[in-house]
């Protein structure tokens, strides 16, 4: 049975916000740059963005199967692992240090979106499968139909995100220092547990 544009276009939605609505790196880091910056899940959406784009494009054009290869995939896992588990070293070493500041991330919003999407093998992972189907799916509506469903699922990233950010935010006036440090200790934590967990899964 054929399924429409428009079904399948929604189907795409729900599995996307499934995908991004996951806890992960970039939630634990959008809630800590939320703190200090309103808006920061929106910039943070929009450096996701600049990786996730040519990964749709590059899944367009086939080259998922490389991405799946054991050791390409291993590689991933560990590089990127190691990189999150820098950066929450980073974040939990300057708990505390700066009360109201997002230590050890890079200063900029956009920038931290970039940095710990490229770090994330997940992402990589999730592409390459869940997202290689979906892919897959709105190719059979041809170029117009993927164009369609990166501007369904892109905006699924950003509303998640600024959600988080905006929450963070207008909660604020109700932490204490106390507080704030374990929330950001817990955030780096989180990062620095996905490392160590996706560094274990090269192995395994």
């Amino acid at each position: 049975m054929e399924t429409s544009l428009s079904l399948f276009l929604a189907s795409a939605a729900v599995v996307s916000l499934t995908g991004v609505m996951l806890p992960g790196p970039l939630t634990a880091a959008t809630i800590t740059k939320g703190y200090g910056d309103r808006h920061a899940g929106a910039r943070i959406a929009a450096g996701h963005a600049v990786i996730e784009i040519p990964i749709i494009a590059l899944i367009y054009l086939g080259f998922e199967r490389f991405v799946i290869s054991p050791r390409v995939e291993t590689a991933i896992y560990l590089a990127g692992g190691l990189m999150l588990i820098y950066l929450g070293i980073r974040m939990f070493r300057a708990t505390g240090k700066a009360i109201g500041a997002a230590g050890g991330l890079p200063a900029s919003s956009l920038l931290t979106g970039i940095v710990i999407t490229g770090a994330n093998p997940a992402f990589y992972i999730w592409w390459a499968t869940v997202g290689a189907a979906l892919v897959a799916g709105a190719a059979a509506f041809g170029l117009t139909g993927v164009i369609l469903f990166a501007l369904v699922h892109l905006p699924c990233d950003l509303v998640w995100s600024e959600f988080l950010s905006v929450g963070t935010f207008e909660s604020r006036r109700w932490w204490t220092k106390k507080v704030q440090k374990i929330v950001f200790a817990v955030c780096a934590l989180i990062l620095a547990g996905f490392g160590v967990w996706f560094c274990l899964s090269a192995f395994v």
